[in-house]
């Protein structure tokens, strides 16, 4: 068996393919370790400069973009193939589990609960990629692998681009790049893609979960790319019973023909499928119900700093507070006891995604609360962060954002809270698309961190590294370059060349 880079040795079989290269099993000797290594596949077979610039711009955007949902880059390099000379190489996670072309081909059409939850994954993962600047352009359900516990993870970026001339130049003119059954309108077109772009192609995708069946067919690439352009999408309803009329309303939306009708962002498209995610037992063949670490990992970090039981981003009750229990006062008599009672209404109405009705339910709390027990009461203010939660969770981020502005503003820039508050804000801004507003936002609070904290202070350097990868997000490269140097040499003398901090901030520069 071949032996790569002196330690990566390949599988005696192939084990698939992607869109720029052939992907192989291997194991990496020296840390005892299951890996897959992708190798670039040419055009034709014949070398092309530009294809291997792709192929590296690939393994950059996922090293970039780390993310549960896609596989993690381990090492890049070249291999000289004594029958088909010097390949580049990306090491990547070995993903086990199955495409989910695969699933629909040998059970069919999915229940509606299992195309939900891999709706949602899906969108979580192009939420964090959009943030990043990053378009996929090449989903499909081969491109989603479907694992034994039920997770999904996204491959194949080998079609990404970020928002950034140096990297989109490697696109030429007059090829279509995608996949004709899942590619938008604009695609088809070669108009410039964009967030929503993706968002066409998740709606093909789930379509096809929901119906078994490709939503556009044709006996040639040409006719499948016209009806993309020209043909509306049919209802999943059509072809298969059961499915409910706000999924049914929400795919139609992802699936319009101009991209300013479908839904703001994948964010929003993530929030909207989370309702219909019920009812998701075992795929036989497929999935497994026996415990996973990975589903006890996220099932706790889902309800950890999101208003979920046990706690939220906010200060928690104090012992002196619990013990005051139904103390009662003022005219409106409400007590604890209620403002606990309310919160534990909305804790369970958020587990079943009725974000609209635990925001009510909060919102009705938090007035008379403050004027019983004192704005500042660190139970109320707590209440008032478990809203704004609630509200960004829900999808209201700029309702989400004025409340931790208003937060923050009440508690004053000497308060260490008020910077996290400011930081939820400048998110809520992200979410929105307005990074302008998340970059000055950044700024604004590490302006105040440089001016009250020591320069070695882990949060100002933290901060400093948001700021910069900001301002990649804003597309000031010359900005974001003067930052992270400097943050680079700062780091440098703090901690060492090899901190994992230090190696951080310098492959964001290398990516740029």
């Amino acid at each position: 068996m071949t032996l790569i880079a002196g330690r990566y040795r390949l599988d005696p079989a192939r084990a698939g393919g992607g869109g720029m290269g052939e992907v192989w099993g291997a194991v990496d000797e020296r840390l005892g370790r299951r890996v897959a290594i992708k190798f670039v596949r040419f055009p034709g077979d014949v070398p092309d400069r530009d294809w291997e610039a792709r192929f590296r711009h690939e393994a950059t955007i996922m090293a970039r973009l780390c993310h549960p949902g896609t596989p993690a880059v381990h090492d890049m390099g070249a291999y000289d193939d004594p029958l088909r000379g010097r390949r580049q190489f990306i090491v990547m996670e070995y993903v086990e589990g199955a495409g989910l072309d695969d699933v629909v081909a040998e059970i069919g059409a999915l229940p509606v609960g299992w195309v939900a939850s891999i709706g949602a994954q899906v969108a979580a993962v192009l939420d964090a990629a959009h943030a990043g600047g990053i378009l996929h352009r090449d989903l499909k359900p081969a491109n989603l692998m479907l694992r034994r516990d039920g997770s999904v993870r996204v491959v194949d970026f080998g079609l990404a681009i970020m928002h950034d001339p140096a990297l989109t130049k490697l696109t030429r003119t007059g090829e279509w790049l995608g996949t004709e059954s899942y590619m938008s309108p604009e695609q088809v077109r070669q108009e410039e893609p964009t967030a929503r772009s993706d968002l066409y192609a998740l709606g093909c995708v789930l379509h096809e979960l929901l119906t078994g069946r490709a939503l556009f067919t044709g006996p040639t690439l040409f006719s499948v790319m016209r009806q993309q352009v020209s043909v509306p999408a049919a209802p999943a309803g059509r072809w298969r019973d059961g499915v409910p009329a706000g999924l049914d309303d929400l795919l139609l939306s992802m699936l319009a023909k101009d991209p300013r009708d479908r839904p703001a962002s994948a964010g929003e498209v993530h929030d909207r499928l989370m309702p219909y995610l019920t009812d998701t037992a075992p795929l036989p063949g497929f999935t497994s119900p026996a415990p996973s670490p990975a589903r006890m990992y996220a099932a706790a970090a889902g309800r950890t700093g999101t208003g979920g039981t046990g706690g939220t981003g906010g200060t928690a009750a104090t012992p002196a507070a619990s013990r005051d229990g139904d103390r009662r006062g003022g005219q409106d008599g409400f007590s604890r006891g209620d403002l606990r009672r309310a919160r534990q209404r909305a804790d369970s109405l958020v587990r079943e995604s009725r974000y609209a009705e635990a925001a009510a339910v909060l919102t009705e709390a938090v007035a008379p609360a403050g004027r019983v027990l004192g704005a500042d009461d660190s139970e109320v203010l707590s209440l008032g962060v478990h809203l704004a939660d609630v509200l960004f969770e829900g999808g209201e981020h700029l309702a989400a954002a004025q409340a931790f502005h208003q937060l923050a503003a009440q508690l004053g820039p000497a308060d260490d809270r008020a910077f996290q508050l400011g930081m939820r804000e400048a998110t809520c801004f992200l979410h929105l698309g307005d990074t302008e507003t998340a970059l000055r936002l950044a700024r604004e609070l590490l302006a105040g961190e440089a001016h009250a904290s020591p320069e070695d202070d882990p949060r100002t350097l933290e901060l400093r590294r948001q700021v910069g990868e900001l301002e990649i997000a804003a597309g000031r490269h010359e900005a974001a370059r003067r930052t992270l140097d400097s943050l680079l040499g700062d780091l440098t003398a703090l901690y060492g060349a090899a901190h994992p901090a230090t190696e951080r901030v310098r492959e964001i520069l290398a990516g740029l």
